[in-house]
């Protein structure tokens, strides 16, 4: 499969994360897989495995993207380049976890001592520099930052995650961190090495070596999925998907109309792991890789006249929005493109990237009122890339099959009858604040519409965005507690490839005529494309 062809750099955390992926799928693998077999399965070897000291599945951060709501647009570069920082910080930490089994075993303090307390230091070095960001142009920053410099351990059976005191309220997609801010943190760039992250391994001893052929982890180093995150589609409830994100925004009232764009399932393999709205300017900013579809110039470090003057996938020329989500892929051992990256292979996001057979992508309107036109280059994020860690205070998109989908579940990957294809879908925010095209935290400056069907105090109806992605899938084999060929979404290395991590995101570039018509599409009550 192709790829974009940026130029990308390869710092050494490339080696570092390589070297810990090759010892979770190598020498760690075995103890590694004990570890994460089904929290149900009575396994002997598990229990030992557990008893054994190795209870740290992964690590918790707090989520500080979501707690600075009042960054002055002056600082926000440098500010989302430190959370992008962050990102990176526990990523390398969780490396540094998944390949030091053996030392936790025989330690019950190595995980604190050794990975938690210098991950600390790090993470109150950047919050140090989020404030002295946001003071220099005259801002105040928030009272008391170092606050969320701890992290702590987190067991996998624990899937709940999000502090008391907000901390993993909103996770996003991104703060999404990033490989390539090299120089700009003296701290970090040399330190990731960190003793036995290295090991021995000769910077990923071959990164695709056992990727897929060690039944045990399905090729990733045992990072997810596991058997007890999927489930029958038979054995979902309709009609019982239990969070509040993503409803439906129209109905029978107000404005009915449908407006649909066809952009195609990205024919042109246009994939990076950036993240434009959540990390501008930042190489590998998501640490997962994206399939793009609409705008055909999105990267890190492309601006908003680059997208402008960008080519699209949509059929409707007017249409250069980009809409884009992390692949789908088939843990079958397949060696993609990205398989020795950062972004992909290299940090557990392993096998055959799954290409949409169908993207529908929708705009409707509200139970309430008419729509008003959406501002152009407004960003808008739906679900959380952490919501495994962060808790499900903004998990969104969900799961069904084909033929059920009046059955939706967002934490389980479903698995489909014969003829049956598994469907992800994502309903977008549809209240925006009248003002903001983006805000400091992604989030503020939109809203999902209330209970009610109508939009909070102060904001406006916009069109919603509905993506239907729809996909050929080889239904997965769940016995005795794992699970064979999985399908899983990439995400960040320590989220464990949960299916509540699954997110979506958009920049709307449509010219003003389309988005004109879009508009009076819905509050007319027609149907369109």
């Amino acid at each position: 499969m192709g790829r974009n062809t940026r130029k990308r750099r390869t710092p050494l955390a490339t080696k570092v994360v390589a070297g810990a992926a090759a010892l979770a799928v190598g020498g760690g693998g075995l103890v590694w897989a004990n570890f994460y077999a089904s929290a149900h399965e009575e396994n002997p070897a598990h229990n030992r495995t557990r008893s054994a000291g190795a209870e740290i599945a992964t690590i918790q951060c707090p989520d500080v993207g979501q707690n600075l709501r009042d960054v002055p647009k002056g600082a926000r570069a440098g500010v989302d380049q430190e959370l992008a920082k962050l990102d990176k910080q526990i990523t390398e930490a969780y490396a540094r976890l998944a390949s030091t089994r053996r030392d936790q075993a025989g330690d019950a303090g190595f995980v604190q001592n050794a990975i938690l307390g210098p991950l600390k230091s790090k993470r109150t070095a950047a919050l140090d520099r989020i404030g002295i960001n946001i003071r220099r142009v005259g801002g105040s920053a928030p009272d008391g930052l170092d606050r969320f410099a701890e992290c702590k351990g987190m067991v996998a059976d624990q899937p709940d995650g999000g502090d008391d005191d907000g901390n993993g309220q909103d996770g996003q997609d991104g703060q999404d961190g990033q490989d390539g801010q090299d120089g700009q943190d003296g701290q970090d760039n040399g330190d990731q090495n960190n003793g036995d992250q290295n090991n021995g391994q000769d910077n990923g001893q071959d990164q695709g070596q056992d990727n897929g052929q060690n039944q045990g982890d399905n090729g990733n180093g045992a990072a997810g999925p596991f058997a007890d995150d999927f489930v029958d589609i038979n054995d979902v409830q309709p009609n019982s998907r239990d969070l509040e994100n993503g409803l439906a925004a129209n109905g029978e009232d107000g404005s009915t109309g449908s407006f649909t764009t066809n952009c195609g399932v990205n024919e042109n393999n246009l994939f990076n792991s950036d993240n434009l709205i959540v990390a501008p300017g930042v190489d590998n900013g998501a640490h997962h890789t994206h399939d793009y579809v609409g705008n055909q110039d999105n990267d890190a470090f492309s601006s908003d006249e680059d997208l402008a003057g960008a080519e699209t996938s949509c059929q409707n020329q007017g249409d250069k929005s980009t809409y884009y989500w992390p692949v789908l892929r088939l843990q079958d051992g397949t060696q993609e493109f990205d398989a020795g990256d950062l972004g992909g292979g290299a940090e557990g996001n392993v096998g055959k990237i799954l290409k949409a057979a169908q993207a529908e992508i929708k705009f409707v309107g509200n139970q309430r009122s008419d729509v008003v036109a959406m501002p152009k280059f407004l960003r808008i994020i739906t679900g959380d890339a952490k919501a495994f860690t962060n808790g499900v205070a903004n998990a969104n998109s969900s799961f069904s099959c084909t033929g059920f989908e009046d059955r939706q579940v967002t934490d389980k990957y479903v698995l489909c009858p014969e003829g049956s294809q598994v469907v992800r879908t994502s309903n977008f925010q549809s209240c925006w604040d009248g003002q903001n095209i983006d805000s400091a935290n992604h989030r503020d400056h939109v809203a999902f519409v209330q209970q009610d069907g109508s939009c909070p105090n102060g904001f406006q109806a916009i069109p919603q965005l509905q993506v239907r992605l729809v996909y050929d899938v080889p239904t997965p084999t769940v016995e005795n507690g794992q699970v064979q060929n999985p399908y899983a979404v990439d995400g960040f290395p320590e989220q464990l490839h949960k299916p509540i991590t699954d997110h979506n995101d958009f920049i709307n570039v449509m010219d003003d005529d389309l988005m004109n018509e879009v508009v009076d599409c819905i509050n007319s009550g027609e149907d369109c494309q």
